[in-house]
């Protein structure tokens, strides 16, 4: 069954707006784990623009390491971005390659040109026992370069998948997404998927097989505020647990 991480910058950007505690991040992480949910992440940006710091310490403690609830720390290595992971000691940390003034993620690693410090990264890593995943685009190429660096897993950036779904080319697409995935399971490398996935979209895409999580926070929270989050949860739980 594939798990459900819930991304909840988006709760620490409406936080953020007012100035106040409200709505506070943990006590939301707090909701969603009541109603099921298997994975929190947060993306932390160097200017804390949403998630900040001392969310990610704050979080750390409701979400300890080995616990049954899997913490996810997302967001560009920088040195600051690695001890801060390195501090709080999450289950998972996915390696993305933001630049630090980007509105959101929008492209996988080039793993031929980054693949000695994406190397060092995992090693670092693994020798604390923390799992690392790889942003990565839909490409058998840059999937064939993964176990060179000691990653654990990829993350399938879905952005593509999401924007063609529905499209004349959305099979081509979702098969692009399946090939990649088929390969890295292949390799001995486990596939998550993220980026726009959303109630519509999601069924389909987990018709690939044993994809272990997928990770939603912008559209899972406008579905929130639209149909309520008692029920939006439960529809992704559904789905999640009918996964291929």
């Amino acid at each position: 069954m594939t798990q459900l991480s819930v991304n909840l910058n988006k709760i620490a950007l409406l936080r953020n707006s007012r100035g106040r505690d409200f709505p506070n991040v943990v006590e939301f992480a707090k909701k969603f784990i009541a109603l099921g949910v298997q994975g929190i992440t947060v993306h932390p940006r160097q200017d804390e623009r949403h998630i900040t710091r001392q969310d990610t310490y704050d979080l750390a403690k409701l979400l300890p390491y080995g616990g049954p609830i899997e913490f996810n720390i997302e967001g560009y290595p920088s040195e600051d971005f690695l001890q801060l992971v390195e501090q709080t000691r999450p289950a998972q940390c996915t390696l993305v390659p933001d630049a630090p003034d980007q509105l959101t993620s929008d492209h996988g690693w080039d793993v031929q040109k980054h693949g000695e410090q994406l190397k060092a990264i995992c090693s670092r890593f693994k020798a604390i026992g923390i799992r690392t995943s790889i942003f990565l685009d839909p490409s058998l190429e840059q999937v064939e370069l993964i176990p060179a660096t000691g990653a654990e897993r990829i993350e399938l950036y879905t952005e593509s998948y999401a924007a063609h779904f529905g499209k004349h080319k959305s099979d081509a697409v979702w098969q692009g997404y399946a090939d990649t995935a088929k390969r890295a399971q292949a390799l001995g490398i486990a596939v998550n998927a993220g980026h726009d996935l959303d109630l519509q979209n999601l069924p389909r895409f987990l018709q690939i097989p044993d994809i272990k999580e997928v990770s939603i926070g912008h559209a899972l929270m406008v579905e929130c505020l639209e149909q309520g989050i008692d029920s939006v949860v439960a529809q992704y739980l559904k789905i999640c647990r009918e996964s291929a």
